[in-house]
């Protein structure tokens, strides 16, 4: 379903915040991303959002508003997002351009001032409590990619287009941004080896992904349909689904991912609406002459041509050595989600064929983005050829896996002649050596 532009989206909406207006800013006025934070030490955590430099509380600036947008104002003095995600899409959008008036600056509201917070002096927190995290395998790019390191012959498995595969992972090792984590441990088996061992992962890996929040649930029992499963969304943010290559190697046949992947998911703290990335939605990757058609439950002509997402990723990585040097982190690639083979909503639409139920707060991970040109790769297993082929950092130091101390960044932003460029922040980590 397509959602049409108001308002809120007008390029030409300035904020009261001076430093939302500033060129390449990713929190102009025309995004209004929620998350969650504490305002200072002892305090509880409240729902807030982000423009420019600052954070407002939305309970307390919004105690002026009515109806439909008060009810949602108050829903953010909760410490995480659901009971907001909880009220529905018209109540979202009520609250979104109440909050997009009181912070223009043509329009702005008598005494929201007060209600700002630094972002510098905040602690920002995980926005969602998460019950289930599932993430897929949507680029056919990196599928083909991993495939042809493990299968040359025969890269992608005889299920990728005609199925949008998912595994079912961990929400309790669901951290936010800026949150180090120990290096992996557990059996990996070298090809030289005679039998396994276990020790601290040697190839510790990153998967640049977007990731989206469920905001409306689904009935047990009852298939969301691809015309109406975007409306499921609530909003997107950036997400790492650390991998231990070596681990995840040695376990994954025949069940699939297991103690590889689930030991950490970092997300972006900021959560982009639906709404705010409209004028972003673009026709769905076309898929090459030859190509089955999808399924009629994963087929939709609105989805067809309005499905994908014009949203740049980019990883960048930063050793230790580098940041006591003052260098700048290193990108190492940049690749954009339009490329992926299956839609948000053949993601949705294709989780509940069975009849699983979706819940408020769930969280889907789309699989590592990745483009057909090496520049655009995803992740370090392709980008190094597993390790083969170790890129080389300003410091002089190579890298074919993450090392310990070595911090992993993510940015995004979806920009276009017309409207303001939309941006999520960043997703970054320190891995620390193993415990």
């Amino acid at each position: 379903m397509t959602i049409p532009t108001n308002e809120t989206h007008d390029p030409a909406r300035r904020s009261l915040v001076d430093s939302a207006n500033l060129p390449g800013c990713d929190f102009p006025i025309q995004n209004l991303p929620f998350g969650v934070f504490r305002p200072a030490a002892g305090m509880p955590p409240r729902v807030g959002v982000a423009i420019g430099d600052r954070i407002l509380d939305v309970a307390a600036a919004g105690s002026s508003f009515d109806g439909l947008a008060a009810e949602a104002a108050r829903a953010c003095a909760s410490p995480r997002l659901n009971h907001l995600m909880s009220l529905g899409p018209q109540a979202w959008s009520a609250l979104r351009l109440e909050l997009s008036r009181a912070l223009s600056a043509e329009h702005a509201q008598k005494g929201i001032a007060q209600h700002l917070t630094p972002m510098a002096q905040a602690e920002i927190m995980l926005p969602v409590v998460v019950g289930d995290f599932t993430d897929f395998f949507a680029s056919i790019f990196h599928a083909t990619n991993a495939g042809r390191m493990f299968r040359p012959d025969n890269p992608l498995m005889p299920n990728y287009k005609y199925v949008p595969v998912a595994y079912h992972s961990r929400a309790s090792s669901i951290i936010p941004s800026g949150t180090p984590f120990k290096r992996p441990r557990g059996q990996r088996k070298g090809a030289n080896e005679e039998a396994p061992s276990y020790g601290p992962s040697r190839n510790l890996d990153f998967e640049l992904e977007l990731g989206l929040y469920i905001g409306t649930p689904s009935k047990l029992g009852e298939s969301v349909p691809v015309g109406n499963a975007a409306e499921h969304v609530f909003g997107f943010c950036l997400l790492n689904d650390w991998s231990a290559r070596d681990v995840q190697a040695w376990e994954y046949q025949p069940l699939g991912p297991f103690l590889g992947k689930n030991f950490a998911t970092t997300v972006s703290p900021w959560v982009v609406t639906r709404e705010a990335l409209a004028p972003f939605c673009t026709a769905a990757f076309a898929r090459p002459q030859g190509d089955p058609a999808p399924l009629p439950h994963l087929d939709d002509a609105d989805d067809r041509a309005h499905g994908g997402l014009d949203l740049t990723l980019e990883a960048y990585m930063s050793s230790e050595a580098m940041r006591r040097a003052g260098t700048a982190p290193l990108r190492i690639t940049q690749t954009s989600f339009a490329l992926v083979y299956w839609t948000v909503a053949q993601m949705i639409a294709h989780h509940t064929s069975n009849g699983c139920n979706l819940c408020i707060g769930d969280l889907i991970g789309s699989g590592t983005v990745s483009g057909p040109e090496k520049s655009s790769w995803g992740s370090l297993l392709e980008l190094t050829a597993r390790g083969r082929e170790p890129i080389a950092l300003p410091s002089g130091e190579q890298r074919g896996f993450i090392e310990d101390g070595d911090e992993i960044i993510f940015r995004g932003f979806c920009a276009k002649d017309g409207f303001a460029r939309i941006g999520f922040g960043e997703c970054r980590a320190v891995v620390l050596p193993a415990g």
